[in-house]
Formats: structure tokens, C-alpha cells, sequence
């Protein structure tokens, strides 16, 4: 748990670092758009996701962050992973498999297409991960704030409270790595009492997670207490109208963190929109 690190700001000097946190977020809203097309065949899949996939990796070498970190968040998420496959190879799917039959048992025939579809699914959610981490990690919790009440700014002539909504997400961006933090000490604090997590009956396990979830539960009340307490301490306001001791401002690179991603965006939407394929273009067979 301790290396998941979605919502911790990992502070550097690099170039994703000091790029306006509003071009960031729209960068990331429109690559997570950009992961949920899809495209007229699994060769024209496995293409555009990995090129996308090269991209996020390279983004987070820029950020200084690691893959290995990525991948050890991902160990909880075996069991979804595992039904998603289970739901794949049980439910038929709409389209007619094309590639090919990977083994029958009983009578049952298993496609390949089982796997590939839970592969697309888990390479989503990889990708997903590594956007929200790159974002947190190299966004302060406060310019992050800033760049999404700037956003909600035109809701306010509908009375909108984009202020107080823009700290409750940062907020609950922020406090992720704590939670887990003492989800984390909590598990090997009830272990040194000899709860098991891991092995035992399901009954066992139920009263072992709820030893987990309540203590969780308890010091996440203490925490928000305590937040309150301190934001009411130092005067806060949200109805009141705040000035910021730092101006954000636009730059070349913030323009360029706007239109790279916009023309990745257009580049996918075009080729899913019009089914293209470029292997068929070129000629070869391919799935």
C-alpha cells in the first residue's frame, strides 16, 4: 500500500512540475478520453494503446516517477482482474471471435478474444492509474485546487459553489496516501495481535477486515475533525471572496501541455470515428 501514490506530490523541478496545473488537468481529462476508443480490430488495438501507452511512459520518466510502483498498486486488483477474464470466457460476446480458439473443455469452447478483451480492460485501468499519478505527483494539492475552481468558474452565475467543491476534491486527492498510510499501519498493528488476513475460513477473514475497516473508519472521523477545526482556526470562508498570493499564468509550454493532447485526442477520435485501419491500407493481413 505504501507505494501506491496517487494523490502525493512528489516534489521536483521537472518540466511537467512547472507547468500550469490547468493545461495538466485538461491534458489528463483529454488522454483519458483518448483510452476509451475503440478501433475496427485487435491489430489496430494493440497499436494505438501501446503507442499510448509509450506516451504515459514516457511521461512519467519526465515526471521522475516509476512504472514499478504502478505495477505494485495493481497486486489488490488480481482478483477483478481474474473475474473480468471469468465473465469474458462464460458470457458470449456479441462479436464473432477472430482470434481463434485457444481450447475447448467439455464441450466449451474458450476463445482467445476472452483474453484480449481482459487485457484491454486491465491495460485501461493501468493507464488511468498512471495519468492520476502523474498528475497528483507533480501538481501541488493547492494549484490543483485553483485549476479546477477555474474551471467551475462559469457555473458560479448558477449559484454553483465551485469554490468549496474544487477544496472538496482536493481534499479528498490529498488525504488518498494518508488513508492508505493507516490502512497500512492499521493491517500490522492487528497482525502483531494475530489477525490473519490471508489465510482461514471466510468467516475468519470477514471479522479480520472488519478489525481493519473500523479502526479506518474511527481515524478517518479524526482526521476530518481535526481538519475542520484547523480550517475554522485560521479563519476560513468559502462564501467569503478569496485573493491568492500567487498568479497563475499562461505559457508557451502551457500551451503546448493544451495542443499536444488535444491533437492526440483528434488523432484517435478521427481513427475510431472512421474505422480506419492501416494495416488493411497497407495491404496486410492481420487480426
Amino acid at each position: 500500500m505504501a507505494s501506491f501514490a496517487i494523490g502525493r506530490y512528489v516534489p521536483y523541478n521537472s518540466f511537467l512540475h512547472r507547468l500550469d496545473p490547468r493545461s495538466k488537468l485538461f491534458a489528463v481529462i483529454a488522454l483519458m478520453i483518448a483510452v476509451f476508443f475503440d478501433y475496427p480490430s485487435w491489430s489496430m488495438r494493440a497499436t494505438m494503446m501501446g503507442a499510448l501507452f509509450l506516451f504515459f511512459c514516457f511521461l512519467l520518466y519526465v515526471s521522475r516517477m516509476s512504472l514499478r510502483s504502478i505495477l505494485s498498486s495493481l497486486r489488490s486488483l488480481w482478483f477483478m482482474i481474474l473475474f473480468l477474464l471469468l465473465i469474458y470466457i462464460l458470457v458470449p460476446q456479441g462479436d464473432e471471435p477472430v482470434l481463434g480458439v485457444a481450447w475447448e473443455i467439455n464441450g466449451w469452447t474458450v476463445y482467445w478474444d476472452a483474453f484480449a478483451q481482459a487485457a484491454r480492460i486491465m491495460l485501461r485501468l493501468v493507464m488511468m492509474i498512471m495519468l492520476t499519478m502523474i498528475l497528483t505527483a507533480t501538481t501541488k494539492p493547492l494549484d490543483l485546487t485553483y485549476a479546477i475552481e477555474w474551471y467551475l468558474t462559469p457555473l458560479k452565475l448558477f449559484r454553483f459553489p465551485s469554490a468549496e467543491v474544487a477544496m472538496t476534491i482536493s481534499i479528498a486527492l490529498r488525504f488518498i496516501p494518508t488513508l492508505l498510510e493507516d490502512a497500512n499501519r492499521v493491517s500490522n498493528a492487528q497482525a502483531s495481535r494475530g489477525v490473519d488476513f490471508k489465510h482461514g475460513r471466510i468467516g475468519a477473514r470477514i471479522v479480520g477486515i472488519t478489525s481493519l475497516i473500523i479502526p479506518l473508519f474511527v481515524s478517518s472521523f479524526m482526521r476530518s475533525e481535526d481538519l475542520a477545526d484547523a480550517m475554522e482556526c485560521r479563519g476560513y470562508d468559502p462564501s467569503a471572496k478569496r485573493t491568492r498570493y500567487r498568479k497563475l499564468r499562461f505559457t508557451f509550454a502551457s500551451f503546448l501541455a493544451l495542443l499536444i493532447p488535444s491533437l492526440i485526442l483528434a488523432g484517435y477520435i478521427t481513427v475510431s470515428v472512421m474505422h480506419l485501419d492501416f494495416y488493411a491500407l497497407a495491404g496486410l493481413s492481420v487480426l
